[in-house]
């Protein structure tokens, strides 16, 4: 792997991202009481010192400008819509402009720090932490619940090296959406009900106003999986290609943004560990797991002639490799 100019070989992937925390963000981003803990909860013990060192470690990390700018730009959405109650959150449009500022202002496009185990903790969970400055703009832009970091081993002229990308969880940013859409028309409902004097228990749907139309277009266009071929329409799900968390209400119902793919590969679309190219080619990402990359069925650049691609598809795909996809 080239990254800024340098050579690294890859090692291995942290098999399970480290979800952050609302103990761990700054002030601002918090959603309960308290100002926060350096310390960050990275798995069991037993795990964590597998993948990092043996136990009392302290180990050499990096992020890049670009990804740490592609994060920003990716939970863009989350900082001016919050679906969270943030402590900051009628500040969240101005902290989004100023932490890029920040990250814009970073003097080299990789950043180094170092992480030490809190091996004086006890008991079986692994926490790291660190005093430089890089780590407090990690903790400065995450947002709790909704930002996931992923790590990365690697060589570097036989010594290792840990590579962190954060990442927005879409998945839970749409449940948490979700949530406040339905709440507040199921509310609506209520209250109109009781005005009107009227005591029955009124019907209230639940889930993605639309989706069963654009599903119905999808299937029509394409009734079956373009990687396994599966046709049985109940083993089929149509996946976004924009995230629906994301997307406006037009985009989330047009059936240009998505794909009918068995759920498999809608869970690893949908997550960034797969995208596609303009040319129907599949690209999987680094961050999964050796052991996952060799079982997932698929090869890397291999080609899908039945991937239903037009002009608007492509453009969809251009969002999700750049905001989606662990590349």
């Amino acid at each position: 792997m080239i990254i800024g100019g340098e050579k690294f070989t890859f090692s291995d992937t942290l098999e399970t991202p480290i979800t952050v925390a609302d103990s761990w963000v700054m002030s601002k981003n918090k959603l309960g009481d308290g100002n926060g803990e350096a310390k960050l909860y990275v798995g069991s013990r037993f795990k964590m010192e597998s993948f990092f060192g043996e136990k009392g470690f302290t180990v050499k990390c990096f992020v890049l400008r670009q990804d740490l700018k592609a994060y920003m730009n990716a939970i863009k959405a989350e900082y001016f819509s919050p679906s969270q109650e943030y402590r900051g959150k009628e500040q969240m449009i101005t902290l989004w402009s100023e932490r890029m500022g920040k990250i814009n202002a970073l003097p080299n496009e990789m950043a180094f720090f170092i992480i030490k185990e809190q091996s004086q903790i006890s008991g079986s969970r692994g926490y790291i932490n660190s005093s430089d400055d890089i780590y407090k703009l990690i903790r400065e832009i995450s947002l709790p619940l909704v930002t996931y970091i992923s790590v990365m081993r690697l060589d570097y002229n036989g010594n290792p090296i840990f590579y962190l990308k954060l990442f927005a969880d879409f998945e839970e940013m749409e449940k948490r959406k979700s949530y406040i859409e339905n709440y507040g028309a199921a509310k609506e409902k209520v209250l109109l009900s009781t005005k009107k004097g009227n005591k029955k228990d009124l019907p209230i749907k639940y889930g993605r106003e639309g989706q069963e139309e654009y599903r119905r277009k999808l299937l029509d266009e394409c009734p079956f999986c373009p990687i396994t071929m599966i046709n049985e329409e109940s083993l089929l799900i149509a996946s976004h290609i924009k995230p629906w968390a994301v997307s406006t209400v037009k985009e989330r119902i047009d059936p240009n943004n998505g794909f009918i793919l068995s759920p498999l590969y809608d869970k690893l679309f949908d997550r960034g560990y797969i995208t596609f190219s303009n040319d129907k080619r599949v690209n999987i990402s680094n961050w999964l797991s050796r052991q996952v990359r060799d079982r997932i069925g698929i090869k890397e650049n291999q080609f899908f002639q039945f991937l239903p691609l037009n002009d608007s598809r492509v453009e969809y795909l251009e969002y999700h490799r750049q905001s989606v996809f662990k590349g």
